[in-house]
């Protein structure tokens, strides 16, 4: 190494795995995975910090009231989570694709500056989102009313609210959420579906197995997300029964928060085993 007559170098060499560089390319495509599911858990975490609070609030006290100010900043928070997450698990999807059905050109594919720039559209579209259809909602005339038959501030039970004319409102949010829910479930699925052709021409059982394991995870939290997601926004709110959004605020500001850490922790073969343990010593004690 060429000296330097300074007191200290311009700059330092990191050989990190010179020395094992076929451990490069397998962890550059698990870091992008992290990448993802650290927004994945951004997201969980303002989730609950959005509706958690004041729900607690509400159902611990006999103050039953927001503020408008607190609905709107809280019905912008919810919606910029729920239309980000959307799209976010869409693009998880075709992360797993690139990494399953082109794994040699992945590197080139999910660069760095690629999937940062994926991941800042996705929040931003999640926040064209939420910007226009809530303030939208927010000026619906309420003729005086301000009674919410729901535990947070949410589109649906708004535009449930407004007198005169609801159906313009309720195809618009129809129409939004279609681009929102069922557009990117629909590529979820597509990729999903080129996977398993691909996972099926796996000679090795093994390699099918990690496959599939690499996949169930996000399959499962997709099923938690949008199964409630699709019952709640793509049918009118004039149709929707009293205490569904009830309870969808709960599992979606509670229950899938819980329950995301759990599914991609399952994934290690220690946490599994420490299940597996805990689960023998439970049953054996009974």
């Amino acid at each position: 190494m060429e000296r330097i007559n300074k007191s200290h170098p311009e700059e330092f060499i990191l050989l990190g795995f010179a020395d094992r560089p076929w451990l490069e390319l397998p962890l550059f495509i698990i870091l992008p995975m992290y990448f993802f599911l650290t927004n994945l858990s951004f997201l969980d975490m303002c989730y609950t910090t959005s509706i958690v609070p004041q729900m607690l609030f509400h159902l611990g006290g006999s103050e039953k009231t927001i503020s408008y100010l607190g609905c709107a900043v809280q019905l912008y928070f919810f919606h910029t989570m729920g239309g980000t997450e959307c799209l976010l698990l869409a693009l998880m999807s075709f992360d797993h694709y690139v990494a399953i059905c082109k794994p040699l050109h992945y590197t080139l594919i999910m660069n760095r500056c690629t999937c940062i720039l994926l991941v800042a559209t996705v929040w931003l579209s999640g926040m064209t989102y939420a910007v226009s259809e809530a303030t939208v909602t927010l000026h619906l005339p309420l003729c005086g009313h301000n009674t919410l038959d729901h535990l947070i501030c949410e589109i649906p039970v708004l535009i449930k609210a407004p007198c005169g004319e609801k159906g313009t409102n309720e195809l618009t949010l129809s129409v939004v959420c279609i681009f929102m829910l069922a557009v990117p479930l629909c590529f979820i699925l597509a990729s999903y579906a080129s996977i398993g052709h691909a996972v099926f021409k796996i000679k090795s059982s093994e390699g099918r197995k990690k496959a599939f394991g690499t996949c169930s995870s996000h399959l499962i939290v997709v099923f938690f997300f949008y199964g409630p997601d699709i019952s709640m926004y793509l049918q009118p709110p004039s149709s929707i029964s009293r205490d569904l959004p009830k309870f969808m605020a709960l599992f979606h500001g509670v229950v899938t928060p819980t329950l995301n850490p759990f599914i991609y922790t399952l994934r290690n073969k220690d946490v599994k085993g420490a299940w597996g343990n805990l689960v023998r010593s439970v049953f054996t004690s009974k």
